[in-house]
């Protein structure tokens, strides 16, 4: 099967054509390089995975690799959340704007979809865990636009577009950048550094962290399985306190470094985990890297420490 990613030199994006081509899929990776992860395209090319640079809001660039592939994964689009109040039209242009150019081609093509939207839409839950009936009220800008995004999909499905939508919590792994990452790699990084731990709030907030590993095997749990019309939950089913997770990442790195409160940040949700429930009856998927291996193969992958040679000695 060929498969075409948009937002393939991304963090998730990369990954999980990685993960793709290794278990036999020729995958295409379409990623306008402008948020592209550092050393993403060289991974990829030596792999064999194909790169075409193209921006998904472009149609006619869109539609010449839709129209060559079985399947669209649909990532391409800007993440941050606190950066989404600041560039509320750059976002809607991106991820809103860029989901309807996906969506119209691959109706067009007769090319099934995922799209991989954001448990951002949710908003501040009512009830946890969260399942995917929860009611959606996003509190940011990034996450309204993947809602719009999600509304969009369903649109062309009204005519005939075969879809899933997948909605991931916190995912993390090899290859997120610190400029982009989530809590977890910025809490590494940092720590390697010696710096301070930042926590935004009193760190009693709670996060539902997936490895990349898990969230491809999902990913390609539907494709195989492809029960179109559906939407998924994407996370580990269980919750983790922000400030066990700076002190499990003090104590992996063997740093004794400090842990510093700062002001909540506008936008940031109290708690959040998913109910994997539907992902695990329909697909019979099942989280395999629990957080502190996950996390100690990351610190492994960051925290690489540049030591000088040995110093010669005269016989």
């Amino acid at each position: 099967m060929k498969i075409l990613i948009t937002g393939g030199a991304g963090f998730v994006g990369h990954n999980l054509a990685l993960y793709l081509h290794n278990r036999g899929y020729t995958v295409i990776a379409f990623d306008s390089m402008e948020r592209a992860v550092s050393r993403a395209y060289r991974k990829l090319y030596d792999s064999g995975v194909t790169v075409v640079h193209g921006d998904v809001r472009d149609e006619v660039a869109l539609s010449a690799v839709v129209k060559s592939v079985d399947l669209v994964i649909h990532g391409a689009a800007y993440v941050r959340s606190d950066e989404s109040f600041n560039k509320p039209r750059e976002y809607i242009d991106n991820n809103v704007g860029g989901t309807a150019v996906v969506a119209k081609s691959c109706l067009e093509y007769n090319k099934p979809l995922v799209y991989i939207s954001s448990a951002a839409v949710y908003g501040n839950p009512l009830k946890l865990p969260i399942n995917e009936d929860h009611p959606t009220n996003p509190v940011s800008i990034y996450g309204l636009t993947k809602l719009m995004g999600e509304h969009v999909v369903k649109l062309y499905g009204n005519f005939g577009l075969k879809y899933v939508i997948v909605r991931p919590f916190n995912i993390y792994g090899s290859g997120q950048s610190e400029e982009y990452a989530g809590v977890i790699t910025r809490f590494i990084s940092r720590a390697c550094r010696g710096e301070p731990l930042i926590i935004y709030g009193d760190g009693l907030q709670t996060r539902d962290f997936i490895h990349i590993y898990d969230f491809s095997r999902l990913v390609e749990l539907i494709i195989e399985r492809g029960p179109y019309g559906e939407v998924f939950n994407a996370g580990s089913g269980r919750p983790m306190r922000i400030i066990d997770l700076a002190e499990l990442i003090r104590a992996l790195t063997r740093k004794p470094v400090e842990i510093v409160h700062a002001p909540p940040r506008i936008g940031d949700i109290r708690d959040s985990w998913a109910d994997i429930s539907k992902a695990k009856k329909l697909l019979g998927f099942q989280p395999t890297v629990n957080i502190e291996r996950g996390l100690a193969d990351l610190i492994d992958e960051l925290c690489v420490e540049k030591r000088s040679p040995p110093a010669k000695t005269s016989a």
